[in-house]
């Protein structure tokens, strides 16, 4: 290769841009709406989805998310605890209700035996794994709280996330399902039947922190999410307030 080639190459290469690390996120599954719109306003967030107890064992065991935003305090905790994100960066961003659905035309029922009974018939109750997705965890508190548990235990379709368990709704493979109010808005194949009262289960709060291997982009989108701009995104996605989960 003679000179001018050389200066060439080495000009070309000064010149070329320098790729840019892209900001891992993980998230909980009911939040896609929200980060999606987010995430498109930034050159370099990627965002997987997912139930948040596997994003955390997944965190736990070397997964590279630089932000981890997770639906169910104690998943976060178990992070913390194993010094997977920094414990100084944990914030509550948003909370939510939690509401059982049917298909679309079907009637309002309340949350009592026999009514349940009545629309369940031979059918399942799709809901998120008791015990480890954070829907399916609130329902099972929800349901034993208002004394449906021993009537449908035997009857749940079990899903690894709260956006598979609409799914199951929507398609009528399951008559009734429980979900997060936000997840409603996503399709008009279902609609909300029941509203489970706040005491009937834990505060749904959804709780943030960054990891260990976060950089400046990735603490500049969580701010983001945290911010007026972020919440109000989030705010028109049908999520509450963080404040709410704290009452």
């Amino acid at each position: 290769m003679n000179m001018r080639s050389l200066l060439f190459c080495a000009v070309f290469i000064l010149a070329a841009p320098v790729a840019r690390a892209e900001v891992l996120v993980f998230a909980a599954a009911s939040l896609k709406e929200p980060l999606d719109r987010m995430a498109a306003l930034f050159d370099d967030v990627v965002v997987s989805y997912g139930g948040s107890g596997t994003l955390a064992r997944q965190v736990s065991l070397g997964a590279p998310a630089a932000v981890v935003l997770l639906a169910n305090v104690d998943w976060m905790d178990v992070l913390v605890e194993g010094g997977n994100v920094q414990p100084e960066t944990l914030a509550d961003f948003a909370s939510n209700r939690l509401v059982m659905i049917g298909q679309a035309g079907a009637a309002p029922l309340t949350l009592e035996p026999v009514a349940l009974q009545g629309a369940l018939g031979d059918g399942r109750l799709a809901v998120g794994l008791t015990e480890s997705v954070p829907a399916g965890i609130y329902a099972k508190a929800a349901l034993q709280s208002s004394g449906l548990w021993d009537v449908v235990q035997d009857q749940l379709a079990e899903v690894d996330n709260v956006r598979a368990a609409l799914a199951l709704v929507i398609r009528g493979q399951t008559p009734l399902g429980i979900v997060y109010q936000s997840d409603v808005r996503i399709s008009d194949a279902v609609v909300t039947v029941a509203t489970f009262p706040p005491e009937s289960h834990p505060p749904i709060r959804y709780v943030g922190a960054l990891s260990l291997n976060a950089d400046p982009a990735a603490r500049a989108f969580f701010n983001f999410v945290l911010s007026a701009e972020g919440q109000a995104i989030l705010a028109d996605a049908g999520f509450l307030s963080p404040l709410v989960a704290a009452k």
